[in-house]
């Protein structure tokens, strides 16, 4: 969880949360009266950059530093992570983001996701399946593969909020790729898992992403360089963005599709465009909280806000039986909806305001049972209108705030890597249904359904919070869990991000798997009381003592 957040609506000062897997000792106890504060809240005058990577989190701040804007700090530091958090995101991945002009007084919205390969077919789909003998589209290889809209999405933010070239935010990246970073433990663990998963596959993975070009892997503390990325990174800040999609580099992808039995061709590229979409938005207790619209999943946060601000969750509790009972009903009905209507609107009408009305969320409410769990949830009925992922954030000293979010969805991507290139790209169509009556379909040309969303929150017209998480179908429960954890229970940014959390899997999906039997299952981590899980548990959850994020 990371946040951005004013303590002065038009001061420079800035609140951020940072989470460490370290617990302070009791003194924090006996400050703040609760057990679960890491650290206290870092504060800052003017500028902040809040990443899950110290060293990106310092290249960042030297581009505040040299009067770059937070679009640029952003920038610097995304590509940062790309190479030292390979496991999670790069260029090869989608991006969205939400930003906000102190100038203007108003928020951005833009989708850098790409698209499906115009020449792959549902029906060339369904036969390609059909060969690996599988339904579902699957995590590797070239079927899952969609066009990279990460640099183009730098490409628009840059245009319209950067001061420094581009080349001068890419630079930091490109020299740590060259000469070099060490790797720190918990990547260098799920990087040790890239040979085994990626054997086999046609490109350059061994040669990029191993030390010795067969399959060891860094471990902690081992330095690692790739200089193949570095000169990428290079061509795109002298050249701009039309290098990757309509330059030598998309030429160099489209011969080793053609070759490799794969399916993007350089006019995938050359057509793909990043879309600035509107913020939607809600208002709970008095905060507008915004989120981005589909293909993103970040209205169903918006949907369960709608659905507790009925319920008076202050009285119930903080992890009381009853509040996270609600939470967990709120949840599925969301979910409910989200199989069913969230996909890329160029393909599908979804009821946005329906889904959103106020009127709607109470018919919802209604449904919950307040002694007994929900078993089967099914999509409600809203009136149509008729009119492993990085989040990180940044503040300049005019005002101007970044919440991004960058993945190349499971693991490091689909396993290829064109040689030469540096950079893995994602299997995000494997949320594609192949279901031809539902939304969110295959189709050529089209976006996936998308899991990562960034959050932003306004107070009284000025901007309270930037936010996110990571974590697939986590992000909307953690973005609700951090809100009413602040909003409704007065935790500070630090002790909301780091309290105990709860997950609700085995639900309806866009991909079109259906609740499973037993209502899903609840996970929870063990700050969580035992007697708010017997309490659970008495009402018909099944509750684990685990939770992904």
């Amino acid at each position: 969880m990371w946040l951005v957040r004013w303590i002065k609506p038009l001061s420079c000062g800035l609140l951020v949360l940072l989470i460490a897997g370290l617990r302070l000792d009791a003194q924090i106890d006996r400050i703040t009266g609760n057990n679960f504060a890491t650290r206290s809240e870092v504060l800052a005058r003017h500028g902040i950059v809040c990443t899950s990577v110290p060293a990106a989190t310092e290249v960042g701040i030297d581009i505040l530093k040299r009067g770059g804007s937070a679009v640029d700090a952003a920038i610097a530091a995304n590509a940062t992570l790309g190479l030292m958090e390979p496991v999670s995101n790069g260029i090869g991945g989608d991006l969205f983001a939400i930003v906000y002009s102190a100038k203007e007084n108003k928020l951005y919205g833009i989708n850098g996701s790409g698209r499906s390969p115009l020449g792959l077919s549902y029906d060339q789909m369904k036969a390609e399946l059909a060969k690996l003998h599988r339904e579902a589209i699957p995590p590797i290889g070239m079927l899952p593969i969609s066009v990279p809209g990460t640099v183009d999405a730098w490409a628009e933010l840059h245009k319209r909020f950067g001061k420094l070239k581009l080349s001068d935010d890419l630079a930091p990246a490109i020299r740590y790729a060259e000469e070099g970073f060490p790797v720190t433990e918990l990547i260098a663990y799920y990087w040790a898992f890239g040979p085994r998963l990626y054997k086999g596959l046609p490109g350059a993975f061994l040669e990029t992403y191993t030390l010795d070009g067969k399959g060891r892997t860094p471990a902690k503390g081992d330095i690692f360089k790739n200089p193949a990325l570095a000169k990428t990174l290079r061509l795109i800040g002298e050249k701009g963005r039309d290098v990757f999609y309509k330059g030598e580099i998309a030429d160099k992808i489209d011969n080793f599709m053609r070759t490799n039995g794969g399916f993007l061709r350089k006019a995938d590229f050359e057509t793909h465009t990043s879309t600035w979409v509107e913020p939607v938005s809600t208002s709970y207790r008095g905060y507008d909280v915004f989120e981005l619209p589909p293909n993103g999943q970040g209205i169903a946060a918006l949907q369960i806000l709608n659905i507790l601000e009925g319920f008076d969750l202050r009285a119930m509790g903080r992890n009381s039986p009853e509040t996270l009972h609600t939470m967990i009903e709120a949840k599925k009905m969301a979910w409910a909806d989200r199989a069913k209507f969230y996909a890329d609107p160029a393909f599908a009408k979804i009821p946005l305001a329906g889904l959103l009305s106020r009127k709607y969320a109470a018919e919802r409410r209604k449904l919950i049972d307040p002694n007994r769990a929900a078993k089967q949830v099914g999509a409600g009925n809203p009136a149509l209108d008729q009119g492993d992922t990085i989040y990180m954030c940044t503040a300049d000293d005019e005002g101007n705030m970044v919440s991004l979010i960058q993945s190349n969805y499971r693991g490091m991507g689909s396993g290829i890597v064109v040689p030469g290139l540096g950079f893995m790209f994602q299997d995000r169509g494997e949320l594609f249904s192949m279901d031809p009556t539902h939304a969110n379909v295959y189709a050529p040309g089209k976006r996936p359904f998308h899991t990562i969303i960034p959050g932003f929150v306004i107070k009284d017209g000025k901007p309270w919070e930037a936010f996110g998480v990571m974590g697939g179908g986590m992000q909307p429960q953690g973005h609700v869990q951090v809100l009413t954890n602040q909003i409704d229970f007065g935790l500070n940014v630090q002790e909301a991000g780091d309290a105990s959390r709860w997950q609700h899997e085995g639900d309806n999906e866009p991909t079109g798997e259906k609740m499973t039997e037993s209502g899903g299952y609840v996970e929870v981590e063990s700050g969580i009381p035992y007697e708010t899980v017997r309490e659970l548990r008495k009402k018909g959850h099944d509750v684990r003592f685990d939770v992904g994020g």
